[in-house]
């Protein structure tokens, strides 16, 4: 009974804790999903970078195009011309070259220093996105509408997957990926998503981000460096979600969530931390309570009970956010929500499996080609 309880107690403890704010955190999406004026919406730059071709390039593409934004421009930046798929662009989308493939750094930082540099002289916000990805007309609105206050240094949105048509591993990234999302809400936090990020110009430059980045593997950590450094903060944008409708093979999804997880252990690592064990008494929890209610104990057929309805109903919370979110993809989550409750059980120990695998790796894989993370990048969660 005493290993019972060691990892029961605690997982029940951690699941009722992680509900709270959800009332706060709901309040705060309703909020800030609100119409924007045109008010503290100067000029902006919007920057993709491209590494090959992503599902529905082309109608992402024309929805970055056809933003409800004043006044606006669109950067694709590529490694070379023969990156671009025929018939994607849109007219108006501005095209630059990244830069050699066997110069120090990544590719991706390469492409996104080459749109800063060609960027327009009355730019007054940087916004990035990905390609991979679908956004809402009023996403650029929203990225731009916090960055009025002096003291945020960053906005940010987030993914959310939603396959099509789905299947098991293209449904799993998005249930284990959901809790990511989750992380986000009201007030100062923990990181930024380069996919769906804006900051001020005067901050970019401010940061020296340009040269900091140059030889670096990855944008996030030097990034989220600089602006705890500064002491500045980060907003959340529930506006600026994208919907990601790209399908996964089992070998792609195990190695897109390792690699998140290896950015995390080094740029967040508290967050890693604290990640490993909760996972570490989850499954334990489970786990111990299954053999007990195997033995015959009515209690722990109560725990377990207890135990999986409160990460069920977590699910069911970032779910409906998201789909508030993402009005777009309503049709999906009619079809689709219910994985984001059911599955959270075998998500949870899919991100244990996850998390001690990152513990042991020592380079982030990217796009077939593996760099090795620096301490540098390490920055204090």
């Amino acid at each position: 009974m005493f290993w019972f309880w060691l990892f029961v107690g605690p997982a029940l403890v951690l699941a009722v804790l992680s509900l709270r704010g959800e009332r706060n955190r709901a309040r705060f999406v309703a909020e800030r999903l609100e119409p924007y004026g045109d008010a503290s919406l100067p000029p902006a730059t919007v920057i993709v970078p491209l590494e090959g071709a992503e599902q529905g390039l082309r109608e992402n593409l024309a929805a970055l195009v056809s933003l409800d934004y004043p006044d606006y421009e669109l950067i694709v930046a590529v490694r070379s011309a023969r990156t671009i798929p025929p018939a994607v662009l849109p007219s108006r989308a501005i095209v630059v070259l990244g830069g050699a493939k066997d110069a120090g750094g990544s590719d991706r930082i390469k492409n996104l220093s080459a749109g800063v540099r060609v960027s327009r002289k009355r730019t007054q916000i940087f916004a990035f996105a990905t390609g991979g990805g679908r956004v809402s007309k009023n996403w650029l609105r929203a990225l731009a509408a916090p960055l009025a206050d002096p003291e945020v240094a960053a906005s940010t949105g987030y993914c959310w997957y939603t396959p099509e048509p789905p299947d098991f591993w293209s449904l799993m990234r998005s249930v284990w990926n959901a809790p990511i999302a989750g992380l986000l809400g009201p007030g100062n936090n923990l990181f930024v998503w380069t996919g769906a990020m804006a900051m001020r110009k005067e901050t970019f430059f401010e940061f020296h981000l340009t040269e900091a980045w140059r030889n670096a593997h990855t944008e996030d950590g030097i990034l989220l460096r600089a602006i705890h450094k500064a002491r500045r903060a980060i907003a959340f944008a529930p506006g600026a979600m994208v919907a990601v409708a790209g399908r996964v093979s089992a070998r792609e999804f195990l190695r897109f969530a390792q690699r998140q997880m290896d950015i995390a252990r080094v740029c967040l690592p508290r967050l890693w931390w604290s990640a490993l064990l909760a996972h570490i008494f989850y499954c334990g929890a489970m786990a111990a309570a299954i053999t007990a209610s195997l033995r015959g104990s009515r209690g722990a057929e109560w725990a377990l009970v207890a135990l999986l309805g409160l990460g069920m109903l977590k699910g069911v919370n970032r779910a409906t956010l998201a789909r508030a979110e993402l009005p777009d993809r309503e049709a999906w989550f009619k079809r689709h929500a219910w994985v984001h409750a059911l599955w959270v059980p075998l998500a949870t120990w899919v991100w244990l499996w996850v998390l001690v695998a990152s513990a042991f790796s020592g380079a982030l894989a990217w796009r077939e080609r593996r760099y090795r993370l620096p301490r540098a990048a390490r920055v204090r969660a």
